[in-house]
């Protein structure tokens, strides 16, 4: 009975692009002068997986391109040749090149064949410049005898005479155009290749274990989403249970009091355990940028070494798709106008060579990322100059943190001309607005001549969160935990009106902006004034505000439902959720509140 492998074909395309992942990080990891031998037997691994499986589904565009692959890194494992920097080039290029077939097969996506034809000839170029060499001449020293004997035992480098295939010929004008064509753009000059970490799963199929295969199973991410979205029901239910057993008397209902608690208990470890399948690790993101700044370090001509840090560290898979372009202009932003000119470093007294670091680490409920430069830091007198020439507000009595944000605002840039890297105004922008739109938040601290450090602060998951329901009027609203400082009851002589600033109170030496939600969201409140009501201070990175609420009920888990799917986008409001007695309750948007808010400390 013939099989159907059609039904394999999301397994095949999700496992290709992880290989062609790994494929560029040990590629870019290779040190051109004394390549490891292991990487090599590992690329070449790859290179031998992808052509296996895309034959057994009769993919033969790109069995074509990974068979040559294939045999020019048979030559350099076996050290028949030596390893330059174009090789590198012309497999980057190549993995490429597969994935844009890849792309093709699994969205039909349009494939340039033309760029197809002409890395296949530049591959094929090179090997049939190896193959004429002697191999007792070769540059290199051979690889140890025994691993590569042990590659063969395996199976490895049993492939046909590369002869055999199509558009072989060494005398073909195609193939020393095709070449020629590459050549340039892997001639970075004196540019040192980025020194990424290795990511997450690299050597997974490379050290000859199945367990990790045999225990994982691919799921549709449609079926985890059903699955969070019912258990954020049993969430809800279960809480309105355990406010309907409040009054009970527990020696009257002991068994029913006793059943509820162990519900409450396996709702909160079941909502945990489906929460962490969508969590995954910060190294899927991290592996894109090593590529990236190896190849924009050498068109700018310097010299970079990337650093990753806490890429093991889990962040929800939404979260995750969503932070790739905030951090792409970042990085960019760093090797393009951190990291200066190694002629300028060695002037400045530092290595011409620039640190870009990208790390992640867990804070409570949020996780934080920051990317770090050595390089010179924020101009802060240019730009007050540019945003003065902009007709924007500003004065030298800002502090360095409000003249740091003035590069977030839209069209803002301080590049004197526009490139194809910088100089439109858009990337800080798109950067804060992407991060605000997550519940996120961006700071930015600088010193001159020794970099710039920019913090991102997001939530762990944009499903459940543990906030505060506080009363207003008739309403109840939640406030997000993770924002909350305190809460107390003003006393009469804190409380100051400011000549443009409105109300504020005076807490600990500092001057805090008051906001009404009841003004804010036009419902009548109970306390007519501050000092009868309650004040909950909330805060984001350095700016606070002082929220003038009648009551706060007290702290819960919610599940945030999307009101933008049911409804519409209601100003100063980022989500709602439903409480335990079965009513709707918004969630007040604080990180935007508190971006309105003028820094008062020491008015």
């Amino acid at each position: 009975m013939a099989i159907d492998t059609s039904q394999f074909f999301q397994i095949f395309f999700d496992e290709t692009e992880e290989l062609l992942q790994q494929l560029e990080a040990l590629l870019l990891d290779l040190d051109i002068q004394a390549p490891d031998v292991e990487s090599l037997h590992a690329i070449f691994r790859i290179a031998h997986s992808v052509k296996g499986n895309a034959a057994t589904f009769g993919f033969s565009d790109l069995t074509d391109i990974t068979h040559v692959m294939e045999s020019l890194l048979d030559e350099f494992r076996h050290g028949h040749l030596r390893l330059t920097e174009l090789h590198r080039h012309l497999m980057l290029e190549a993995k490429d090149v597969l994935k844009m077939q890849l792309d093709g097969l699994q969205h039909e996506r349009p494939v340039d064949q033309e760029r197809v034809q002409q890395v296949r000839a530049a591959l094929d170029a090179q090997w049939l410049r190896a193959s004429n060499q002697s191999k007792t001449a070769a540059s290199v020293e051979p690889v140890v005898a025994a691993a590569a004997q042990e590659e063969e035992d395996l199976g490895y480098g049993f492939f046909e005479p590369l002869d055999d295939l199509p558009g072989a010929d060494p005398a073909s004008a195609s193939t020393e155009a095709a070449e020629a064509a590459l050549l340039p753009a892997a001639a970075p000059g004196p540019v040192s290749a980025p020194e990424p970490s290795s990511p997450a799963g690299s050597t997974r199929r490379d050290n000859g274990s199945h367990g990790t295969e045999t225990s994982t199973i691919r799921v549709n991410i449609d079926k985890v989403d059903q699955l969070i979205n019912l258990v954020g029901e049993l969430v809800i239910t279960q809480a309105m249970i355990s406010a309907c057993s409040k009054d009970l008397d527990p020696a009257l209902h002991e068994k029913l009091v006793s059943g509820i608690e162990h519900l409450s208990r396996n709702t909160r470890d079941l909502q945990d355990s489906v929460m962490s399948i969508r969590m995954m690790p910060m190294d899927f993101v991290f592996s894109r940028f090593p590529r990236l700044v190896h190849e924009l370090s050498s068109k700018l001509g310097k010299r970079v070494e990337f650093v990753t840090e806490g890429g093991a560290t889990e962040l929800d898979k939404g979260l995750i798709e969503k932070i790739v372009d905030p951090l792409t202009h970042l990085v960019r932003n760093s090797v393009d106008h951190g990291i200066e000119a190694p002629a300028l470093r060695l002037q400045s007294g530092k290595s011409e060579t620039g640190l870009l670091r990208l790390s992640a680490m867990h804070q409570g409920s949020h996780i934080v990322i920051e990317v770090s430069d050595d390089g010179g830091g924020l101009d802060r007198e240019k730009i007050l100059r540019k945003a003065s020439s902009s007709g924007l507000e500003v004065s030298p009595e800002m502090s360095d943190e409000e003249v740091w944000q003035l590069i977030c605002l839209p069209g803002f840039s301080t590049a004197e001309t526009v490139t194809d890297v910088s100089g439109r105004g858009v990337g800080m922008d798109v950067v804060r607005r992407n991060i605000t739109s997550l519940g996120g938040t961006l700071g930015i601290k600088s010193l001159a001549g020794q970099g710039t450090r920019i913090t991102i602060s997001l939530p762990l998951t944009l499903a459940i969160l543990d906030g505060i329901s506080v009363r207003v009027g008739g309403e109840i609203y939640i406030l997000p935990l993770s924002y909350v400082v305190e809460s107390f009851q003003p006393a009469r002589k804190d409380l100051h009106h400011l000549s443009g600033d409105g109300l504020v109170i005076r807490v600990r030496g500092e001057y805090l902006p008051v906001v009404a939600l009841h003004e804010l969201f036009g419902v009548m409140p109970q306390s007519q004034e501050p000092s009868n009501g309650i004040l909950v201070v909330v805060q984001m990175e350095s700016r606070k505000a002082a929220l003038w609420i009648d009551e706060v009920i007290g702290q819960h888990q919610i599940v945030v439902k999307n009101l933008e799917t049911h409804y519409r986008r209601v100003p100063n409001i980022s989500g709602a959720t439903i409480l335990w007695d079965g009513s709707v309750s918004l969630i007040v948007d604080v990180a935007h509140l508190l971006g309105q808010q003028r820094s008062l400390t020491g008015a």
